[in-house]
């Protein structure tokens, strides 16, 4: 009996334990593509029509329980088996698993019928007991089978193992399980020696009496009432059957198969309390204490659990320490519970047992398909962490990896990475093209962006010209197109000449020829003179006859590599241009402006050299450049400032790296719709989960009070009176029988 139960459970349970799969792949939600909340409603179905098959089921009182268990294993098995790996939509599912629902709801009642069946009351917790091991070992073989396979373990072998596993246990319910008959099985049996009063009673008993209006004989407050507060006290039970494999896949990121050895873990210790706790309460024969302090503790320990439900930091070790607490202190209370619910049954009707349990059954499921329901309306990220998390997690793993440090920092201040997409959807080619010139560079055009030094470097960055060809062709730009062309159609045309080095230098025309003559005749002379200090140079105009003076040029001249005699000899003809008319003011100008016009000088000849393919990068250089300075300074100081300071210089760098293909994908995942539906789903999950824990808590609270409904003792010195009185009944009666005969 309990095998057929622990098959059962293993089938129908397997769904929560494959429906989200690992990483996208391999659940029933992915391959199905399936909406969290469709696969809810599938369950709520499921169980809806269960709590229907199991009310109808009280018929097993009238055709026998062995036949519909055995016939229930068959079906479920040949679902499992054929119907499911067959099953190719999201509908073919759901119509297999709710058929398996139906078969389960009555198998639900047919089976604890069974084991009452040959349970005297004084073992019928341990009895209980026992037949509960059904659902939690149901639960743990499923644990074991997914956490000890591949996660690439197709889900659909995992059902055709299960119908394969139900074949054979249908054969051995076929071949072995046995019932007693309908007139013996109608009396109440307190102990073993009942069974003579069994047999005695069961001479005369009119079965077809007992059996007349069975549901409206079970139909009572303390029946509905006490299968009401066992369906709300099971709710984190049924949490943890349907749901916690994709709780802790998409809260806490275990795989399916770490997510799965929770359970190992769970079941183990719920199989455990619920043998040792039943055999205790028959051993001290009562319930109720057993119920009280399994409630509390299942209070306090879930209460635990869903705090933790907000703390991702939270350990594997300890999420295994809370659920063996919980799941002792739900076998803590469940086992005496299931002994005291027969034993209020049998005292309204011994004959209709099946009927209440229908009647449970009826509730229990009826309960779980409300509480099931409103998973998704309170979890309603789950969809999302499910179908597009698993994405966007190795999204972010891989950025990370690229990265390190990246997308921690854009989660810390995560305005700046909607901003920057933001600005480089507006001004992409300009950033793009700001992105090549030097930092350094880039700050000293936003200080002055007259600076021609910083002007010909940044066109060099963006042309990949050399700065000094740069320099020279930006320098020749300033020449009017018409004495460029003059000069191209007659480079020894000195008029064009000079007015091309007077617009360059900014030098008057007339100075320029005065200095180019100057230049002609006294050239060496006055190229040695350009090593004298500048205020040496206008102290000697005004006193050329000075020879402190003459003394320090003549130093300063030899100090830079000048000879003795030549230094000598520039002074000397310094002096005699000086002597002539207008001579002071011909080396005033020449002081003022003479190396200006050099450059000039220097940078149209040095462009006239410079190939046309590079004199043609150059100009787009500064067209590019020109296009920078479009990108308004307020966006300029996010990408040189604020950027780098919110997330590092080096974490915004590789934001803003475009050459990076393969991260910037990673981060247009993360920054798309989906990537912030599912960040903000990450945020939000746990609180909601939370939320759905503390309605489990409310259960286990409601609990408390309809313990009361119960029959059974609270001490066991009155539990033992109430056997001795009934012993004495018993032998009255053994006694009256035995006269009569």
């Amino acid at each position: 009996m309990v095998l057929a139960t622990i098959v059962l459970y293993y089938q129908f349970y397997l769904a929560g334990a494959v429906a989200a799969g690992t990483n996208g792949k391999n659940g029933i939600l992915t391959d199905y593509h399936m909406s969290f909340k469709y696969y809810v409603y599938i369950a709520v179905v499921g169980y809806i029509l269960g709590a229907a098959a199991s009310f109808v089921s009280g018929v097993a009182d009238r055709y026998g329980r062995v036949n519909i268990i055995t016939g229930g294993l068959v079906i479920v098995a040949l679902l499992c088996l054929v119907g499911i790996p067959l099953a190719d939509s999201k509908v073919g599912f759901a119509v297999v698993f709710a058929a398996i629902g139906l078969v389960e709801g009555v198998i639900l009642v047919a089976t604890p019928a069974l084991i009452r069946d040959f349970s005297p009351q004084l073992g019928r917790a341990s009895a209980m007991g026992f037949w509960t091991l059904g659902p939690v070992l149901g639960s743990l073989v499923v644990s074991i089978q997914i956490s000890s396979t591949s996660n690439s373990t197709p889900w659909h072998d995992q059902y055709v193992a299960s119908g394969i596993v139900g074949l054979v246990v249908a054969a051995l319910s076929f071949l072995f399980l046995r019932e007693l008959t309908p007139a013996l099985r109608d009396q109440i049996m307190v102990s073993e020696k009942d069974r003579v009063l069994v047999e005695a009673r069961a001479k005369g008993i009119d079965v077809e009496a007992a059996l007349k209006h069975p549901f409206r004989q079970m139909l009572k407050p303390d029946i509905i009432g006490s299968a009401f507060a066992i369906s709300v006290f099971l709710i984190i039970y049924y949490i943890a059957v349907g749901f916690f494999p994709v709780y802790f896949q998409t809260i806490f990121g275990f795989s399916q198969s770490k997510a799965n050895a929770l359970g190992n873990w769970n079941w183990s210790f719920n199989a455990l309390a619920l043998l040792i706790v039943g055999i205790i309460s028959d051993k001290v024969r009562v319930r109720k204490p057993f119920m009280v302090v399994g409630a509390v503790g299942a209070i306090v320990v879930t209460s635990i659990f869903a705090t933790r439900a907000t703390h991702p930091d939270t350990s594997y070790g300890t999420f295994v320490v809370l659920l063996v607490l919980i799941s002792i202190f739900l076998g803590t209370a469940y086992a005496p519970w299931m002994a005291s619910f027969t034993e209020t049954v049998e005292k309204r009707n011994p004959a209709l047992t099946a009927t209440g349990l229908a009647v449970w059954g009826l509730v229990i499921r009826l309960v779980i398909a409300v509480s099931v329901f409103f998973v998704p309306h309170i979890v309603n990220t789950a969809t999302t962490l499910v179908e597009d998390g698993p994405a966007v997690s190795a999204a972010a793993a891989d950025a990370d990896k690229q990265a390190p440090g990246l997308v921690e920092a854009l989660q810390a201040h995560p305005t700046v990475g909607p901003q920057t997409a933001a600005y480089a959807k507006q001004y992409g080619p300009q950033l793009a093209l700001a992105a090549k010139i030097d930092p350094a560079t880039a700050a000293a055009l936003g200080k002055d962006p007259n600076d021609t030094a910083a002007q010909a470097k940044a066109v060099a960055d963006l042309s990949g010209v050399p700065v000094a060809d740069v320099g020279s062709l930006l320098a020749v730009s300033k020449v009017d197109p018409q004495t460029l062309a003059a000069l191209k159609a007659n480079p020894a045309d000195q008029a064009a000449g000079v007015k091309a080095v007077s617009e360059i230098s900014g030098v008057s025309a007339s100075d320029v020829a005065t200095i180019a003559q100057l230049n002609a005749q006294y050239g060496p002379e006055l190229q040695a003179a350009k090593n004298i200090d500048q205020g040496t140079v206008l102290s000697l105009l005004t006193k050329p006859t000075d020879k402190t003076l003459q003394a320090q040029a003549v130093q300063q001249m030899t100090a830079k590599g000048v000879s003795q005699a030549e230094a000598v000899k520039t002074l000397q003809t310094l002096a005699a241009v000086a002597a002539q008319p207008n001579g002071l003011q011909l080396l005033s100008t020449v002081a003022t402006s003479g190396q200006k016009v050099i450059d000039a000088q220097t940078a149209l000849v040095a462009a006239a050299k410079i190939p046309a393919a590079e004199v043609a990068k150059v100009q787009q250089g500064g067209n590019d450049l020109k296009s920078v300075a479009t990108i308004p300074p307020a966006v300029t100081k996010f990408f040189t400032q604020d950027g780098p300071q919110a997330l590092g210089a080096k974490n915004f760098a590789a934001l803003t790296d475009t050459s990076n293909t393969k991260l910037q994908a990673d981060l247009a995942v993360l920054g798309s719709p989906t990537g912030a539906k599912v960040a903000k789903a990450a945020v939000d999950s746990p609180k909601q989960w939370r939320t759905y824990f503390w309605i489990a808590v409310g259960g286990e609270v409601v609990f408390i009070p309809l313990i009361f409904l119960l029959t059974g003792a609270w001490s066991p010195k009155e539990a033992r009176r109430r056997e001795e009185e009934h012993e004495q009944m018993v032998e009255r009666e053994l006694a009256r029988l035995n006269a009569g005969s």
